[in-house]
């Protein structure tokens, strides 16, 4: 049986108090997973934004916005590996629905 890809994307924050070259691991590190999974179509580093609200005292963080295309068992993988990784202050995957055409 052939197995369904699904286009998804994904927003992590990583703690903007670590330094550049940190964070230019931990975005390389899940580009990399994401690529090594599937096929990413476009990375947007927002860079230093600030918080809505206070993450762990904490009221800037890095964005970085990921498109992609997955099997359906990767997103869950990926939210794994983010909610284990020291630096990850927030992240969410969300598969995108495909627009349909207006008649």
């Amino acid at each position: 049986m052939e197995k369904l890809t699904n286009a998804y994307e994904t927003l992590f924050i990583i703690d903007s108090q670590l330094a550049e070259e940190e964070i230019k691991a931990l975005t390389e590190k899940f580009v990399g997973m994401i690529a090594e999974n599937g096929t990413v179509s476009e990375v947007s580093e927002w860079g230093k934004r600030r918080l809505a609200y206070p993450i762990n005292d904490k009221n800037e963080g890095y964005y970085v916005l990921v498109n992609f295309t997955a099997d359906g068992d990767f997103p869950a993988e990926l939210e794994r590996v983010f909610g284990i990784t020291e630096g990850i202050m927030r992240s969410i995957v969300i598969r995108q629905v495909e627009k349909k055409a207006e008649a």
